[in-house]
């Protein structure tokens, strides 16, 4: 039984559970699913992603990470966090990825849309951001979708295997002004 943190359509936010591991191990080694991810050349240990989860544990005052979860099905499809929280200055930065099975179904801008709500509703921040490889256009247009706009590119900043150097292009997206940020 996994709690659904916030409920969306067609995918829901829940808590990323222990016995997930075994899968989201398997894609973080899926090449595919790793090229744009901070690391692409990186190869996970089982026991790197046991130590991960309990950083996250640890820090969960700084990091938030969900489980993505098919509404129908009630499988896990991918991961979304809020990570770098700073609530001094109510900023966070968002990152995610989903199982290639599961691209191009919308799963990605529902999973975003939902992680904004949580940033500035719950969490009452003020500004969430991301950084995109920008080869990585199926991201961008999620970004875009969900209102994020583009505020700077680090050219040729990052090394994408099979693509060379690419530039990072970075997004932001801030609270709607009709809900003022409240510093704590």
């Amino acid at each position: 039984m996994r709690p659904i943190i916030i409920k969306g359509d067609p995918v829901s936010l829940g808590v990323l559970l222990r016995d997930d591991l075994t899968q989201v191990w398997l894609w973080y080694n899926d090449r595919e699913v790793r090229k744009y991810l901070s690391f692409p050349e990186e190869v996970f240990f089982y026991e790197d992603e046991l130590e991960w989860y309990e950083a996250l544990r640890r820090e969960k005052k700084r990091e938030k990470v969900f489980a993505i979860v098919e509404n129908s099905s009630r499988s896990l499809v991918g991961l979304i966090g809020l990570h770098r929280i700073d609530h001094h200055n109510g900023r966070a930065e968002l990152g995610y990825f989903l199982a290639r099975e599961y691209w191009g179904r919308g799963y990605a801008s529902e999973a975003v849309k939902l992680a904004l709500e949580y940033a500035f509703e719950w969490l009452n921040l003020r500004k969430v951001y991301a950084r995109v490889y920008e080869p990585n256009v199926p991201s961008i247009r999620v970004l875009e979708k969900n209102g994020f706009t583009l505020a700077g590119r680090w050219k040729r900043h990052q090394y994408v295997p099979g693509e060379g150097f690419v530039d990072v292009l970075l997004y932001e997206r801030f609270r709607e002004p009709s809900r003022p940020y409240q510093r704590s």
